[in-house]
């Protein structure tokens, strides 16, 4: 502290550092709790100023006590610290409380609406039935119909793919945890869903009548990764809650993953590898290769995905003239393995 002729200069410490305030010399405790209310944008009701060695802990409502004769403004231990938190600090904490209720509440809702639904529907879904995705009984928790597609090679490997993933130790846990059914799983034509500008993964359809799986490469000559895959389904079977890819939506995708590789005994709840996990929903949405990959959100439509040409539905992936592309650069990548096969005998 200094002091000079007409003026007073008092250090006031406030969040670790120090801050010379000056005021005139006559200036009372009141001048000086007002000038730190303008200064650190702190109201006086939120004030605390606590002064060492005396007279200690000093609260609102401050009174007009000059500061000349309340601080010992000679020694040498004289330390004023101000305690509060400034209006935009509490606001912000106002508006965060308020919006995690506003979640909290919307996801206590979202979940009612599944019991409700679970308590009246009660009924067991055909193949033309309708949207079926909450169970009341324990052996309905999985998915009731595989189907592979039959144009496509090989579907037989197809289908033993869709049993891995119905059958997955993971997927199964996080399916029971969340009563989810789902009357089919199938797989999906990669040349129906890819664009030059995206690759479709996964779709649900109407909330769980239909899931659907990007099984195959885009060359149809081999399988994807399954762990990929999996992480895929966790995704899609969000969707069974929430159509849209919202703040609610994401945590509960990050909590099936979760459930999954826990209950995932084959790797003991860890990775291949170890390497611990930390979810992103944007590590999602691109592949290594950086391709963008699009689940636009939970489908609602029709639910005929099997049989002829005009019962498959195509996802807007950019109808005929981009399809043929597709079909036609599998063709050449075909051709092309074909040739360095056959030029290295070895591989």
């Amino acid at each position: 502290m200094a002091e000079t002729i007409g003026t007073l200069t008092i250090t006031v410490h406030h969040h670790g550092q120090a801050h010379p305030i000056e005021l005139p010399a006559e200036a009372t405790l009141q001048d000086l709790t007002a000038t730190l209310a303008s200064t650190f944008l702190i109201p006086l009701e939120n004030q605390k100023l606590l002064i060492a060695p005396k007279p200690g802990m000093q609260k609102a409502p401050f009174p007009p006590t000059p500061l000349s004769e309340l601080l010992p403004l000679s020694s040498p231990k004289l330390k004023v610290t101000l305690l509060g938190t400034p209006s935009k600090e509490i606001n912000d904490l106002n508006a965060h409380g308020a919006e995690t209720r506003r979640r909290d509440e919307k996801r206590a809702a979202a979940h009612a609406d599944a019991r409700a639904r679970a308590r009246t529907a009660g009924r067991t879904v055909g193949r033309g039935g309708g949207i079926h995705t909450i169970s009341s009984s324990s052996n309905n928790y999985t998915f009731h119909r595989l189907e592979p597609l039959p144009h496509l090679p090989n579907p037989s490997r197809s289908l033993a793919f869709l049993a891995r993933l119905r059958d997955d130790p993971g997927i199964r846990a996080a399916m029971a945890n969340h009563r989810f059914s789902v009357p089919l799983l199938t797989e999906m034509d990669p040349a129906e869903h890819t664009t030059s500008e995206s690759r479709t993964l996964g779709l649900n359809r109407n909330k769980g009548e239909v899931i659907e799986l990007r099984l195959r490469t885009d060359a149809y000559d081999g399988y994807r990764d399954y762990r990929t895959i999996r992480k895929t389904l966790c995704h899609e079977l969000a969707h069974c809650v929430f159509s849209e890819h919202d703040r609610d939506f994401w945590d509960l995708t990050s909590q099936i993953e979760k459930e999954v590789e826990r209950a995932d005994w084959k790797h003991g709840g860890q990775k291949a590898g170890g390497d611990a996990e930390f979810y992103n929903p944007e590590d999602w949405e691109a592949e290594r290769e950086g391709e963008h990959i699009a689940d636009e959100k939970g489908w609602v439509g029709s639910s005929q995905v099997l049989g002829g040409e005009s019962s498959r539905i195509s996802s807007g992936a950019g109808g005929e003239g981009s399809m043929r592309e597709v079909l036609a650069r599998a063709a050449e990548e075909r051709a092309r393995r074909a040739r360095d096969e056959k030029q290295d005998p070895s591989s």
